[in-house]
């Protein structure tokens, strides 16, 4: 099977593979390639049913998605790789990470979150709604950004989650929730190397969506210092679900200085 679509920027040591979240797309680390390219090689996926890069939902999983990216790093020949997710990415990266330890130098989970227990069927009830797709996404997404996001950015965003096919959404949503129950702790434990969490909001039992403050933490954040011995946090307070959007400037000094830690 052909290789998903992806996009390679610069070169240098220490390549970056960037991977998106749900219902996005590579253009999410622009402001990452641009920063990182000139010192780093860089490549940045469309996942499965994302972007330019096609898929059923048939096709979709988080496994399958990690096997995707490990197979872009394989196919490239890449040396040992920092592998930076972003949301349901973080759980793709972690995949990558486990399936293609030769190629993985370190992962960086960028506002991870993990799905309460028993939460299959409460997504099904939504998505079994007029509209509940299309519905459930609008209202997500816009609980992503802050009163400092750019508009144009929000709608942006918002409107091509709007636009992921259906078929593939509902997939990849019940997915996440099946994989945060049954598979992440032992992802989580399997991984060998550095690992850094750049977290800006924590969720609910709900999903409901807060911004985090210096000093706070969450249950999935106390996951990570379980699972994770050594686990590098970093709060970027005040901010939504997208860093890499909103605060890009404090999220490339972050991971410049994982970068020079690993």
């Amino acid at each position: 099977m052909p290789l998903i679509h992806h996009v390679i920027a610069g070169n240098g040591l220490t390549p970056i593979v960037f991977v998106h979240g749900f219902a996005c797309g590579l253009s999410d680390w622009d402001a990452q390639v641009a920063h990182f390219s000139p010192r780093h090689q860089t490549v940045a996926v469309d996942l499965r049913g994302h972007g330019a890069s096609p898929g059923s939902a048939a096709d979709c999983s988080i496994e399958r998605y990690g096997a995707d990216v490990a197979e872009v790093m394989r196919a490239l020949n890449l040396p040992p790789a920092v592998v930076v997710g972003h949301s349901l990415g973080c759980r793709v990266a972690i995949e990558a990470a486990l399936q293609a330890p030769e190629h993985t130098k370190a992962v960086v989970l960028v506002d991870g979150s993990r799905f309460a227990p028993g939460m299959g069927p409460s997504l099904r009830a939504a998505f079994a709604q007029p509209n509940g797709f299309a519905t459930m996404q609008q209202g997500q997404f816009k609980a992503m950004f802050t009163a400092k996001s750019d508009p144009a950015v929000i709608e942006a965003v918002v409107q091509r989650a709007i636009r992921l096919p259906r078929e593939v959404g509902e997939k990849m949503m019940t997915n996440l929730q099946r994989y945060d129950e049954y598979r992440l702790v032992a992802s989580l434990r399997s991984l060998t190397v550095p690992v850094m969490a750049i977290q800006t909001t924590a969720t609910n039992a709900q999903r409901q969506r807060s911004s985090l403050q210096p000093g706070q933490s969450s249950p999935y954040l106390d996951l990570l210092r379980t699972e994770i011995p050594g686990v590098r946090i970093e709060i970027v307070a005040d901010t939504g679900h997208f860093p890499q959007l909103d605060e890009p400037e404090r999220t490339n000094a972050l991971l410049d200085s994982f970068l020079r830690a690993i």
